[in-house]
Parts: structure tokens; sequence; C-alpha cells
């Protein structure tokens, strides 16, 4: 059974790198973008006072 040579499985990886980028890239940038809110969250903060 003969083998690839070296240079067909460069670009067999190329291929298949190009195909996963693609994929991914495309994928990510069809996402619509999170809208945040403009509400403002106050902290409250409770204050101890300790009697000893």
């Amino acid at each position: 059974m003969p083998q690839m040579m070296p240079m067909e499985w460069t670009l067999l990886y190329i291929t298949f790198l190009m195909t996963f980028l693609m994929f991914n890239i495309m994928n990510y940038f069809t996402q619509p973008p999170t809208l945040q809110t403009t509400t403002k969250k106050s902290i409250s903060i409770h204050k101890n006072i300790w009697k000893w």
C-alpha cells in the first residue's frame, strides 16, 4: 500500500486546519452581542456595632 508523501500530509493538515478555523470564526461572529443592562446595583453594607 503506498504511503502519502509528506507534502500531501501537509496540504491535508492545512486543509483541515483552515476548515476548522473558518467554522469557529463564523460561529463566533454570527452570535448577536448581548446587551448589558444599565441598571446600577447598589451594594448594601451592614455595619455591626458590637457591644461587649
